[in-house]
């Protein structure tokens, strides 16, 4: 599984010849739209979503997937600006062979019990961290990060002076400084295999292409 980083919370995995991209909505954000009609599109809220493109299968609701070999489980998920027991967001847990991953979204940073038994075990976790009242701070994604205790962290949404963001966002250093957590390079892509993960959680920083 190969996963790219295009800015805000926009993220590839290509599993084989399949794309899945979640939440392009960078032509709302003053880039180009990535989506091509071969794609699966996953949306995981309301503002990231973005009407205007087109893909072969379109994913922005709860319930259980299949596309070619790849399972797809989108959780409901109180949306970070949501009230108290609203839920207008989803995350998604992608399953490919040995390898899972949950992309949260723009999540309120407290898992229930029954999400944290759908979610289960996850390898990477997709998770944003620029805060400012827009996402989940680094504060909100480390308390998510010590609950499902993935192999691997990839972050989303930090600042970005290419992007028209909505509000401005942390510095991605500043954020990791708050996590505590340490790249040990910047990748344009990630090829995630089951031999390269350790027994302590890593994290791996991608260019936003």
């Amino acid at each position: 599984m190969d996963i790219q980083f295009y800015g805000a919370n926009c993220i590839s995995l290509n599993v084989q010849t399949t794309r899945l991209v979640i939440d392009d909505n960078l032509s709302e954000l003053g880039k180009t739209s990535i989506l091509k009609n071969e794609d699966v599109a996953l949306f995981t809220s309301n503002i990231t979503k973005n009407t205007s493109v087109k893909a072969r299968l379109t994913l922005d609701s709860s319930g259980e997937y299949e596309v070619a070999d790849i399972s797809i489980v989108g959780i409901a998920a109180r949306a970070h600006s949501d009230e108290p027991g609203t839920y207008n967001a989803v995350m998604y847990k992608v399953v490919s062979g040995d390898i899972s991953v949950l992309l949260t979204g723009h999540i309120y940073p407290e898992l229930s019990d029954d999400q944290l038994e759908a979610i289960g075990l996850i390898d990477v976790l997709i998770i944003p961290i620029g805060g400012h009242g827009y996402t989940l701070d680094p504060q909100g994604a480390l308390s998510i990060i010590k609950a499902l205790e993935p192999k691997l962290v990839v972050p989303t949404s930090f600042e970005d002076k290419s992007l028209k963001l909505p509000v401005p966002l942390l510095p991605l250093e500043v954020a990791l400084k708050e996590l505590g957590l340490e790249a040990k390079e910047t990748l344009p892509k990630l090829r995630v295999k089951p031999s390269d993960f350790s027994d302590v959680t890593q994290l791996a920083v991608l260019q936003s292409t």
